[in-house]
């Protein structure tokens, strides 16, 4: 389409490593990164298992000043920024925008800041707490390192909050509102507080005895996701703006769809209606149909009730015999919350650019409830890929599709 977006550039940091391309080895490899957390351990979380980002290069000295998630988020930004070619000394800030996605904000500080009240009273609160943890602050802390004056939004939809980032970061170009936009999603969930919850609602694997293998998306020994943490962040600018720099895009984001379920706080449609939705809306953006689709990442969490729900969706969108691969990169990198969205489409346009399609870890074999559709395995798949998908679903019902094709 006229209005398509230029995808030109791409940073993350995740738990297979800092920089786009430890990531993509790590989860071409297929290579867990589950391990038994002693944070987690020591404070008595019922699931003591996690994916944790590796330590970090810092950020021109400050990152003591920020929680985790902006931390990732920084960095992650940066890659993005110098990877599409882009010079914030030189461009105008005016026409950029930073929309960052996250569905705790900086609620590791707020965990931290809690205990050390409880402990020793007021006097003893950082006055970094609030610009640490309140949820905006990851997009302005960004707009600030950047420089941009343009529009600085942060949104919130749970584990499709990144994907969400990035269809408001599209809307903005395509309304003429910036020519450059800086947008992903950012999460450090791993928390004491957050590992009970999420075990607390039956959540998580309880794989203790073999954490690489706990995350298995797909899978017929499913029994729930391992918490994970990182950040995504994508380069999106307006494809005349691209050109005139003679940038090279990636791919394009040819279109997206966002929909609502309606049903239950934390159980998705069990038909898949809002996803076939979103799809639905995603292709017609694109101006393609469902027979043109050649891979998906999907969500695949590794619960048994999200994986059964996504396939029923893709088999009944696409023919079985020719529909398209599907892996999703949770068996690898766990499930990274309110980063996720933006992390798997950062690895959607990957697969295009690249012709690789990576495997889904630890998958073996389907259930019932699963089978029937392409999940990529054992080895990473070499695939030329026009169209792609990337799935996102969150807590309260949210769907959301993205749609990219090949430069």
């Amino acid at each position: 389409m006229t209005d398509d977006i230029a995808v030109t550039g791409i940073g993350l940091v995740t738990p297979g490593g800092t920089g786009t391309e430890a990531t993509w080895d790590a989860v071409c490899a297929g290579r867990a990164t589950a391990r038994t957390d002693p944070v987690l351990a020591e404070a008595g979380a019922p699931v003591p298992l996690s994916c944790r980002v590796p330590p970090q290069e810092r950020v021109r000295g400050r990152l003591w000043r920020f929680d985790p998630a902006t931390r990732f988020l920084l960095t992650a930004a940066l890659e993005a920024v110098a990877s599409a070619g882009l010079d914030p000394e030189r461009w105008d800030p005016g026409r950029v925008a930073v929309v960052v996605g996250t569905a705790a904000g900086g609620i590791g500080t707020l965990e931290a800041q809690h205990r050390k009240l409880i402990a020793s009273g007021p006097g003893a609160i950082s006055p970094m707490t609030l610009p640490a943890f309140l949820p905006n602050m990851a997009a302005g802390h960004l707009a600030i390192e950047l420089g941009s004056t343009g529009p600085s939004l942060q949104t919130s939809t749970a584990c499709a909050s990144g994907a969400t980032a990035i269809i408001t970061a599209a809307l903005l170009l395509r309304a003429g509102v910036c020519d450059i936009a800086v947008a992903g999603g950012t999460d450090a969930m791993v928390t004491p507080l957050c590992a009970s919850a999420f075990a607390k609602l039956g959540a998580l694997s309880r794989r203790e005895d073999d954490p690489g293998g706990a995350s298995r998306p797909f899978d017929r020994d499913r029994d729930g996701f391992v918490l994970g943490e990182g950040c995504g962040v994508l380069v999106l600018e307006r494809t005349a703006h691209a050109a005139a720099r003679t940038a090279q895009p990636l791919a394009f984001l040819a279109g997206f769809g966002a929909t609502g379920d309606a049903h239950h706080p934390t159980a998705p449609h069990p038909e898949g209606a809002g996803l076939r939705a979103a799809t639905g809306e995603a292709l017609v953006r694109a101006g393609r149909s469902p027979g043109e689709v050649g891979h998906i990442n999907a969500h695949g969490t590794s619960t048994a009730l999200n994986d059964a729900v996504e396939a029923t969706a893709i088999r009944e969108l696409y023919e079985a015999e020719s529909g398209p691969s599907v892996t999703s990169a949770k068996g690898v990198l766990g499930h990274t919350m309110g980063a996720a969205g933006a992390i798997e489409a950062a690895l959607t346009v990957l697969s295009i650019a690249r012709g690789t399609v990576p495997p889904t870890a630890n998958f073996t074999a389907s259930d019932a409830s699963t089978a029937g559709i392409d999940i990529v395995r054992a080895a990473a798949r070499p695939q030329r890929v026009s169209l792609a998908l990337s799935h996102s679903l969150g807590f309260g019902g949210h769907n959301t599709v993205l749609a990219f094709t090949a430069a």
